[in-house]
């Protein structure tokens, strides 16, 4: 598992992280959220020992990553797809992760083969889409079949198909018992793809606890209503003590009712309406809500 204590950084007067604690466990995949700056990419590199903390400690497996001696065997990472050197060939960029690693040559044909990679592995990188060299630096990750794997954006650059591969992927990853941490802005794939979420803002822990149960506690769900005569729907839903907004569609979004109540209010008073449906909380909606609130404003756009 990966353990993170109290961890600090600080630039100067800049505060990036403070005293973020949680633990990442094996067995399912964690969702990492945040706005733009909120501290993901840097408590990564910590995580990597890519940049020194100011305070506190990440443990790997009870150790921090620095003192594994053949790293990818314990932790597998994807933080910057174009990481590669542009003239090195495919094959030949993992060939050197490898014997840097003690990792077999046949381990790379392998992890070639399960990201899509096995026709182009003479290509030189420079030459890769975005979305390519993204396979490419998943297939460096898995390397050294590692029990512990990070991804930051791992389906940046990727079409639909590439989209469901990787979530695909990581899900088998953690139905194998392994640890897998994963950070994305695309709230629909993490909604598909967490069963936790570690949440953060400024630096600082907001929320640890399973995808469901964040959603139930940060949003709730809502009737959609499509109707020709939509103030004289408001009004009516209004004076019976419903939450009513508008969304930009055009329909009407009623808060703390089921649509069988809308339904009786509609007939009640003799309503035209052609559409009436449940629409189920969204991830989405839960965290824009969660850090609203830690930002003392409605809403906050924008994940790092």
């Amino acid at each position: 598992m990966i353990e993170v204590r109290e961890l600090r950084k600080r630039y100067g007067r800049v505060v990036a992280v403070d005293g973020l604690t949680f633990t990442v466990r094996p067995g399912q995949v964690t969702g990492f959220l945040g706005p733009n700056g909120a501290g993901k990419s840097t408590t990564m590199r910590m995580m990597l020992g890519l940049d020194h903390p100011s305070g506190g400690e990440v443990l790997i497996d009870g150790a921090p990553y620095r003192a594994r001696s053949a790293p990818l065997r314990h932790v597998g990472a994807l933080l910057d797809a174009g990481a590669a050197h542009p003239g090195r060939r495919a094959f030949h960029h993992l060939l050197w992760l490898a014997r840097s690693n003690q990792i077999p040559r046949s381990r790379v044909r392998e992890v070639l083969s399960v990201v899509g990679l096995a026709d182009v592995a003479r290509r030189r990188v420079g030459t890769f889409s975005l979305g390519m060299a993204q396979r490419l630096g998943v297939a460096a990750a898995l390397l050294g079949d590692p029990p512990v794997l990070l991804f930051d954006e791992p389906v940046n650059g990727l079409d639909p198909a590439g989209v469901r591969w990787i979530r695909e992927l990581m899900r088998g990853l953690a139905a194998e018992g392994r640890t897998v941490f994963v950070s994305s802005h695309l709230m629909s794939e993490m909604a598909l793809t967490a069963d936790h979420l570690v949440v953060i803002d400024r630096g600082r822990l907001l929320a640890d606890t399973g995808t469901r149960e964040f959603v139930a506690a940060h949003s709730g769900g809502y009737v959609r209503i499509r109707t020709p005569e939509p103030e004289r729907l408001r009004d009516v839903l209004a004076g019976a003590g419903v939450e009513v907004r508008s969304a930009s569609d055009g329909t009407l979004r009623a808060y703390g009712v089921e649509a069988a109540r809308v339904g009786e209010l509609v007939s009640a008073h003799r309503l035209t309406v052609h559409e009436i449906g449940n629409q189920p909380a969204a991830l989405e909606e839960a965290f824009m809500r969660l850090v609203g609130q830690a930002a003392g404003q409605p809403g906050r756009g924008g994940q790092e």
